[in-house]
């Protein structure tokens, strides 16, 4: 008999991620209604807002009908429309709780929440039981497809109808014990940019991680109008953009121009479609070059955007389009160091060929090396922080270009008396190209970064390191 008035409400089990969910049925002389998926008031109780794309209805004649025990690569909420099951899951998914099984009846009054990899199955027992389900994501014929066998000893499943006398198909009685199944992988993580700097430090970072795949421009390029087809993306769980047009002077001219809107633009509005279609969670780097630089204070994360420049109004726009993304980190960083073409390796490579440089001494900011840079993504997916916008640079006193080179000589055992202090226009006072214009101040403000439990390392440290590990390298 199905329960009328119970309050919506969500209840754990042993298997993470599995809910059962106490539905509000209302009844009456003429039979009753009820709200089997309301994604606003499930969402806010805790339902993952999973994107049902597909709605299944499985009808089940006899008593006794027993199917699965199916794990597909997708989320899905099961429910019964008319009659009752006794459903069972095994949580198939890689990690510690592979094998873990739960029961319970379903009646139109419950359903359940299935995440992905977790085996699903149930046996009607009443005649005429009507299983339904929403899922989000639609069959593929390359998708993995997991089951285990109803009668498995290992789960032991305490069938109400004995497999013997249920009814069930000759495919699911011949599923692999569980000894024999391969774990469900977690959802992949993808790095876009892998051979830039922030893509070689996010190697380094994830070496070893199996469910991190990285690939550079020449495998997936942003401004390729067939990235959509680039992936079944549905098996990916986060996508890390750390590619980008930064060719900032170049960007002025009418062909750079059009390059970095395809870039940072287009393609990532193909990204964010990709990400919002298959509720992906998007991590997008941006810059303080959104920013006019007039502040008197450091930048905060919601400050109005001003850019100066054809790439600041690139990666402004690019903000703009992947805030409307569910799952989104953009994560906003200024004067960036790494493995690769970079100011300090400029200022240590002048230094010991005798070239004494002219500094701008008018634009201040910190540094940001690209190990910090990748060490808060990561700690921003892995705890999954709120969605949001996040500053993150080095920490520590604010400084210019003109300090940095004198420190940077400095450290790598040069006079830094060398280095000559100019103005920005003193510095592209001759310049026979055009320049795009730089913010005066890069400062952003880190508190939200550190309110999340990410501190920065302090700037200045990190160049002492990074500048002995050149010096090293080198020796």
């Amino acid at each position: 008999m199905t329960e009328f008035g119970k309050p919506l409400r969500a209840i754990t089990t042993p298997i993470p991620g599995l809910v059962v969910w106490e539905l509000s049925v209302h009844g009456d002389n003429r039979g009753w209604f009820k709200e089997n998926w309301q994604r606003e008031k499930m969402v806010t109780l805790g339902l993952p807002d999973f994107k049902p794309v597909q709605n299944n209805v499985s009808f089940n004649e006899a008593v006794g009908t027993t199917r699965g025990v199916h794990a597909e690569p997708w989320d899905k909420f099961s429910s019964v429309a008319t009659g009752r099951v006794f459903g069972a899951w095994v949580d198939l998914r890689e990690g510690p709780t592979f094998g873990t099984t739960y029961t319970t009846e379903i009646d139109p009054s419950r359903a359940v929440f299935v995440p992905r990899g977790v085996g699903n199955a149930f046996q009607t027992l009443e005649p005429n039981s009507v299983y339904t389900y929403l899922v989000n994501d639609h069959y593929s014929p390359d998708g993995e497809y997991t089951s285990l066998n109803l009668a498995d000893e290992t789960i032991a499943i305490c069938w109400p109808i004995p497999l013997e006398r249920a009814v069930l198909s000759e495919k699911d009685r011949g599923h692999p014990r569980l000894e024999g199944v391969s774990p469900v992988p977690a959802r992949k993580t993808l790095v876009l940019g892998a051979g830039g700097q922030l893509g070689r430090a996010l190697r380094e970072l994830y070496a070893g991680t199996p469910q991190v795949e990285f690939v550079d421009v020449d495998e997936i390029d942003l401004s390729d109008r067939d990235i959509i087809a680039a992936r079944r993306w549905h098996d990916y769980e986060t996508i890390i953009n750390a590619a980008a047009y930064t060719a900032v002077d170049t960007a002025e001219t009418p062909e750079g121009r059009a390059v970095a809107w395809a870039v940072n633009v287009a393609g990532v509005t193909s990204l964010a479609r990709i990400a919002a279609e298959h509720n992906i969670t998007l991590v997008h780097i941006s810059s303080e070059y959104v920013f006019d630089g007039c502040a008197s204070t450091p930048y905060l994360e919601d400050d109005p955007v001003s850019p100066l420049s054809v790439y600041g109004q690139t990666k402004a726009a690019g903000d703009l389009i992947v805030a409307t993304v569910d799952r989104h980190y953009i994560i906003r960083t200024s004067w960036v160091i790494g493995d690769g073409r970079n100011f300090v390796r400029t200022m240590l490579s002048l230094a010991e060929r005798g070239v004494n440089p002219s500094v701008v001494n008018d634009q201040q900011g910190r540094l940001t090396f690209t190990s910090e840079l990748a060490r808060a993504i990561r700690r921003l997916v892995d705890s999954r922080a709120p969605y949001g916008t996040y500053n993150v640079t080095g920490s520590g006193t604010v400084t210019t270009w003109a300090d940095i080179a004198r420190r940077t000589f400095e450290l790598a055992g040069h006079d830094p008396g060398r280095i000559t202090d100019v103005t920005t226009e003193q510095y592209f006072a001759d310049a026979t190209k055009r320049v795009a214009p730089r913010p005066a101040n890069s400062v952003l403000d880190l508190t939200k970064i550190q309110s999340v439990g990410f501190e920065p390392a302090d700037a200045a440290a990190s160049l002492v390191n990074y500048v002995r590990r050149e010096s090293a390298g080198k020796a």
